[in-house]
């Protein structure tokens, strides 16, 4: 038996039939893809000709604990100077080094140093902010350099799969506290090194007051 159906019922039909499909991708949308925080302090990246100047000829960084993406925090650390020569002790240098040396604070850090530092993915420091660093064996100026790290979230490409984003991708994240904080433009970077992990700097979690170790949920834009 075949069932005739008039125009207005098949457009009935349909409309009902796409509500049902956006509810359910709403309720996805709703529930999002849970991710980690990891709270990122000021640090500071150097080449090996830096760490040098800073340490001692033939100096190389010793190891403290081991980071996501071989990288390690090391057991040296180093004295900001900002331009009216405000200083932040004991800043922690994260190994191994790089081709190029950079320093990433939190925008109060800059405050405090006098110095304006702008929001940048990290290895972008074109044009970044000057900084001074002082070690036990020398002092260093940078021209550049100094930067406040974009809020992003590291994936494998495993995680990326699973979440439906890639790599460059921006989304918007969810803080579910009493805070109700929502942050957008949070780049997704993918590596095969990477572990799924949201990093912000001390400013963004304490405002948002989250702590190291809190879960959070993405939400499409």
């Amino acid at each position: 038996m075949v069932l005739e159906l008039d125009t207005n019922n098949v457009e009935l039909i349909t409309k009902m039939v796409i509500q049902a499909l956006n509810q359910q991708e709403a309720k996805k949308s709703e529930q999002g893809f849970l991710v980690p925080v990891g709270v990122s302090a000021r640090h500071v990246h150097l080449t090996q000709e830096h760490v040098e100047i800073l340490f001692g000829e033939g100096y190389h960084l010793t190891k403290k604990k081991e980071l996501m993406g071989g990288q390690f925090a090391s057991n040296e650390q180093v004295t900001l100077v900002g331009l009216k020569l405000r200083a932040i002790e004991n800043v922690r240098i994260l190994g191994p080094t790089r081709k190029k040396s950079q320093v990433e604070i939190s925008a109060t850090d800059a405050r405090s140093l006098g110095i304006s530092a702008p929001v940048r993915e990290s290895g972008n420091v074109a044009g970044s902010a000057p900084i001074a660093l002082v070690g036990p064996k020398g002092v260093l100026y940078l021209e550049e350099g100094c930067i406040v790290a974009q809020r992003h979230i590291h994936m494998s490409p495993a995680d990326a799969a699973a979440s439906g984003y890639k790599d460059g991708d921006y989304v918007s994240v969810k803080v579910e506290n009493e805070r109700g904080t929502t942050f957008n433009q949070v780049k997704i970077r993918v590596d095969e090194s990477f572990t799924l992990e949201m990093h912000i700097d001390t400013d963004e979690a304490n405002a948002a007051k989250i702590a190291q170790g809190d879960t959070v949920r993405i939400v499409r834009d």
